[in-house]
Order: C-alpha cells, then structure tokens, then sequence
C-alpha cells in the first residue's frame, strides 16, 4: 500500500506509522503539529519510503496535495480533547467535521480505494444498553466533541455510498499509552509532580470506563482493515475497547502507587451527577464481540492497560 496517515504525528497516529513503516508499507504524514510532535516519528524522517507533510487541512489544497497518488487514508487528526467543546465548540467544529470533509471531497475525485476513520465512543452519550454494540440506537452524543464525531461518521458514510470508495469507521474506548500527552493518567501525573501530598481527581471518582493500549489499538485496527478490505461492504463500524472497565478512584490510587505516594484525594463534586466535567460520559464499555470475530482480542484489560501506560509515561 501507499498510505497517508493524517495525524501521523500524534499519539495514535505515530504508533500506526511505526507499525505501518515495519511492515514494508510506503507511508506519507500529513500533521500539523499542534497535537503532535515530529519527535513521535523522528526515526522515520528521511527514510525513503516515508515522507511528511506539515500542513493544516482546514486548507483543501493542502489535502488534495497530500492524497495525491496514495490509495488509502488513515484519517487520524482531529482536536483530541474532549472537554474543549464547552469553551470553544467552533474548534471543534473546524478540527473534526471541517477537515473531514475536506479530506473526503479530495478523495471522491481521485484514486483512493479505503478511508479509514478513528471516531470514538461518545457518538453512543450516555448508552442504556452496556456493553454497548455497534447497532445501539439512536446515537445522542452529549458532548460537542461526539457530535463532531458523529457529523464526521455520516459524512464518510454518505461520501463512500455516494462515490464508491471503501470505509472503515472505528468507534475508539479511551486510549491509553506511550507518547499520549492528555487525559486522566497525563493530568494525574502532572497534578502530582507540582502537589505529591493531594489530587484533585474531577467528578466523584465513581466514573467508570474502558481503557485499551494503544499497542492494542493499533493491532486491532490493521488486523480487521485487512478483513474489511476483502469484503463487499462499502462502510464498516467496529468497536475497539476492552471487556472490563475501570473506575477514576482506581485510576487514581493505580497511578500514586506507581509514583510511591499516597495523596490525599480531593474530589470536585463534578456537574451533572458526578461527571468530570459537562458531557463527560460517566459509564463506558463497548461490545467488542464484531471485532473478536475477526479474530482481534486485546492483549491488556483496562486495569493492566492503565498501569502499564503509568509506568511508560513516567520513564518519559
């Protein structure tokens, strides 16, 4: 393959270009390092199958330029943070449906065969069916972030239908691991090297989700990518997560262990029933069977996950 990875930079996107590179595959990065650093992919630079393009793709000559003679896109870039959607909706709009659309109206007019999509577990908002399938209906996102996800989805799903390429759309748990630089195991870290005595942990630390490594994550994706391009079906939706699921307390005490403290906790109380913050889904754990049964499974749980990235973060 001649692949683009968009994101190639950041912190799922580098571990999916080392993977990609290892394989034999010639790999292009479009980033514009706002989330991402050329540090997560500095030992491909200068490789002669590798090649980067900084460039933001709210500019659609930047991503017709950057699809041009590739056959299949890993769509990867987007605003990671979900919190930011109360604050400033409009970047999220721009970072997540904008660029999508730009990316697909490039690609209906030239040679791309597949489109695959990293969209996220907040398109299900607050499920009453867990774990939750991929068929789970209606979708009602209660972030702006899952909105923009979801508005990304359908997009991808009309274009695809519309101008016969293929798509793979996955519905990401909370990933975890090396190089991530945001989320609860990240703040938690820096909240105890500036305070060891005390975290403040958001919420009422009952809120409980699925956690999968990012080693995981991008096996799961190639390996089912690979099933999902011999079949017939013009878009794909798979789940990626875990089978169990882990409480922010647990994460907390996890974390202060392996930092050899014990703060005392402070909870803020959170809005809305002990969220973290407005629109945080406080229980998540997606049905993961549609990807067992390509024969995917995830080599860590959420608790050994959610250590194991302590520890990785903490050598940084």
């Amino acid at each position: 393959m001649k692949v683009l990875v968009t994101g190639g930079a950041g912190f799922i996107g580098s571990h999916l270009v080392d993977a990609l590179m290892e394989t034999g595959e010639e790999v292009r990065v479009l980033d514009d390092l706002s989330a991402g650093t050329l540090d997560n992919i500095k030992r491909w630079l200068g490789h002669e199958r590798f090649e980067f393009i900084r460039g933001d793709m709210r500019d659609f000559g930047t991503v017709k330029k950057a699809i041009k003679g590739v056959d299949t896109v890993f769509h990867l870039a987007a605003n990671p943070e979900v919190r930011i959607g109360s604050q400033s909706p409009e970047l999220l709009y721009e970072t997540n449906v904008l660029i999508t659309y730009n990316l697909i109206n490039a690609i209906r007019d030239s040679k791309v065969k597949f489109l695959v999509f990293t969209s996220s577990s907040t398109v299900y908002g607050d499920a009453e069916v867990i774990p939750t399938p991929e068929n789970y209906g209606p979708l009602e996102p209660i972030s702006v972030y899952g909105g923009a996800k979801l508005a990304a989805e359908a997009l991808i799903s009309g274009y695809a239908h519309t101008f016969d390429f293929k798509a793979l759309i996955f519905r990401l748990a909370n990933i975890i691991g090396e190089r991530s630089n945001h989320g609860v195991i990240y703040d938690f870290i820096n909240k105890l090297r500036r305070t060891p005595e005390e975290l403040e942990i958001l919420g009422d630390g009952t809120q409980r989700k699925s956690y999968l490594h990012v080693s995981d994550t991008v096996e799961g994706m190639l390996h089912i990518f690979d099933t999902f391009r011999r079949e017939d079906k013009l878009v794909g939706f798979y789940n990626l997560g875990n089978d169990d699921w882990i409480t922010v307390r647990e994460i907390a005490e996890i974390v202060s262990g392996e930092m050899g403290l014990k703060p005392r906790f402070v909870f803020t109380g959170g809005v809305d029933g002990g969220r973290g913050w407005k629109g945080d889904v406080k229980f998540m754990r997606l049905d993961i069977d549609k990807a067992r049964k390509t024969g995917w499974r995830p080599r860590l749980n959420s608790h050994e996950a959610v250590r194991r990235t302590v520890r990785e973060l903490l050598r940084r």
